[in-house]
């Protein structure tokens, strides 16, 4: 790797299963993309910089894979919800596919599926993955030059990320095949608990409430679950429906399944608030290093106390495109 400008050029050897089509702004593995920006200890994308206020470094991948096996166990262990036969030649598109999990989860359990692309501003995938996976590095909120629609499109967990929701939704409608179908899997991030034992004053709150004050103020909302539906119905969607699971932050949760899904998310707590609150906090908000280093040790506290019972609820939203469109 090479230092350049505050940045770090990282030299790979590109694999063919990166590809270069999809957006107009898709691109394959040139050095550009993997020019990596360093900032508060931690490393971030440069392309299209600023559109994903995250790591990308290895702890970050190791947090994104840990979550996927929450949302799977969290859904019964279900990769979809969607009424779709992936092995029947379907073409499906996975956005924001991070580490790639889900696709790869998608590629070994569906090896009839035809082609299933992820896409990501980060070139954190692996290099080894089904043959009939693919990556590429795209940003899905530019115009989309892809000519050849996919069956089906799963979104998941992109809260924070996407400026205009509406518009995203209406441009998987316009590349999906007639009768396809759309499947949005996202947090409601307002933190709640049943018991009442969940105070305002509770750091994880405090940190929920900045997190979405500062996503607010760059215009890429933390909370779009509650309106999914909404924007689903309006760019077109028929047969739209929205199941709901509760998502709880510790182990107090007495049936196993949630307990084990509750007791990662309480590990993605502790070891993932300096991820969220990094850029957020201090680059957005204007918080000094001591300030957001409190919030995070008073976050950190109170997922190990374990005496409230935190939840968020977990959305998905599935709509089909009309056949005769």
């Amino acid at each position: 790797m090479h230092e350049n400008d505050g940045h770090v050029e990282v030299d790979h050897d590109v694999d063919s299963t990166y590809g270069d089509t999809g957006s107009s702004a898709s691109t394959s593995l040139h050095s550009s993309v993997l020019r990596y920006e360093f900032k508060h200890g931690r490393r971030y994308h440069s392309y299209q910089a600023g559109a994903y206020n995250f790591p990308n470094d290895e702890r970050e991948q190791d947090r994104l894979d840990m979550i996927h096996h929450v949302f799977w166990r969290l859904i019964n262990d279900k990769l979809f919800l969607a009424p779709i036969d992936p092995n029947a030649g379907l073409r499906i598109l996975d956005i924001g596919t991070g580490t790639g999990m889900w696709a790869i989860h998608m590629g070994d359990d569906y090896p009839g599926a035809a082609e299933i692309v992820g896409n990501d501003l980060s070139p954190i995938q692996p290099q080894w993955c089904p043959p009939n996976v693919k990556f590429v590095v795209d940003d899905v909120e530019l115009d989309w030059a892809e000519t050849e629609p996919y069956d089906y499109v799963h979104v998941r967990y992109m809260a924070g990320a996407i400026k205009d929701w509406p518009r995203l939704v209406k441009q998987i409608y316009d590349h999906l095949k007639p009768g396809g179908w759309v499947e949005f899997q996202e947090t409601a991030n307002t933190l709640y608990s049943q018991d009442g034992t969940l105070k305002p004053d509770n750091a994880m709150v405090r940190m929920m409430d900045g997190l979405s004050e500062a996503c607010d103020k760059i215009g890429r909302t933390l909370d779009p679950a509650p309106s999914m539906e909404g924007w689903v119905k309006e760019a077109g969607f028929e047969k739209v429906a929205v199941e709901k699971f509760r998502l709880p932050i510790g182990s107090w949760p007495k049936d196993p399944r949630l307990k084990e899904v509750g007791t990662l998310m309480a590990v993605n707590f502790t070891e993932g608030v300096e991820a969220f609150t990094a850029v957020l906090f201090k680059d957005v908000l204007g918080w000094s290093k001591e300030e957001v280093e409190v919030l995070n040790a008073g976050v950190r506290s109170a997922v190990k106390k374990g005496d409230v019972h935190p939840i968020f609820d977990f959305l998905v939203v599935m709509g089909q495109k009309p056949e005769s469109k």
